[in-house]
């Protein structure tokens, strides 16, 4: 006579319903992406889920308030942060580890309009009063509003041009306002406005890496992440090759 089994079916049934979201939890992780790097990353984890069987669960944002998020025990278990300097507050504030901080990619800024011929090659545009509004993301919140505050003041535009700025809570927000006409001009990302290297619409001047500081984006692994497989993956796969030319493919540089 066989013996009977050491769990039953049902006992079996029900150690597995404990134990399978155990198993997903441990290939998934919760990334919290700048906004400007929206495109490429939504592309970068497609990728990331058919090579590896991870999944990389994407909350796009600015990075001052991801920060605040965080702070506040938000269990994010990486931050793609649209700045470097950001990452390195975490990981000294013990948020993140430290040790596992590296810059994904180099953004540049754009100043960008709907309007084909509208923008010239040299952002003399700026200096012309036909225009009603320009968009921007807040300098407090976002690292390209930063970097559009700093170009202004590198032109001796910034006070000329202050009644006439609309600011966005990030760079997402700042290319609505200028992709929907609310503003002829926008301070945007090019990842934004371009597509393979080339400018899907309207009119544009890159802005020249000197007139501001380098847009440095760090990315590192947050508390909840630790002992992640999905984001100790993740974070390898963004400094391999097909990451590497989906980035550089959006008109980022390392």
């Amino acid at each position: 006579m066989s013996q009977p089994p050491k769990i039953l079916p049902a006992a079996a049934l029900a150690l597995a319903a404990v134990l399978a979201p155990l198993g997903v939890q441990a290939d998934e992780v919760a990334v919290a992406v700048a906004a400007n790097f929206t495109a490429p990353m939504q592309e970068i984890a497609r990728l990331f889920e058919q090579d590896t069987g991870h999944k990389a669960r994407l909350s796009f944002g600015a990075t001052g308030k991801f920060y605040a998020q965080i702070a506040n025990g938000a269990p994010f278990g990486i931050l793609l942060a649209a700045d470097d300097t950001t990452p390195e507050k975490i990981g000294r504030e013990g948020l993140g580890d430290a040790a596992t901080r590296f810059t994904y990619a180099i953004g540049q800024l754009v100043l960008w309009s709907k309007q084909p011929g509208y923008v010239d090659p040299e952002g003399q545009v700026l200096r012309k009063s036909d225009w009603r509004h320009l968009a921007m993301a807040n300098p407090r919140l976002a690292p390209y509003g930063l970097a559009a505050m700093q170009t202004l003041e590198k032109l001796g535009l910034a006070e000329q041009v202050k009644g006439r700025v609309v600011q966005g809570e990030n760079i997402g927000q700042t290319y609505q306002f200028a992709a929907s006409g609310n503003a002829e001009l926008g301070f945007v990302a090019l990842s934004q406005v371009t597509e393979r290297g080339q400018l899907r619409e309207g009119s544009a001047w890159v802005v020249p890496a000197a007139m501001h500081q380098p847009i440095r984006q760090d990315a590192i692994v947050l508390k909840p992440g630790q002992g992640n497989p999905a984001a100790g993956a993740l974070m390898q796969y963004l400094r391999g090759p097909k990451a590497r030319a989906v980035i550089q493919s959006y008109g980022y540089s390392f």
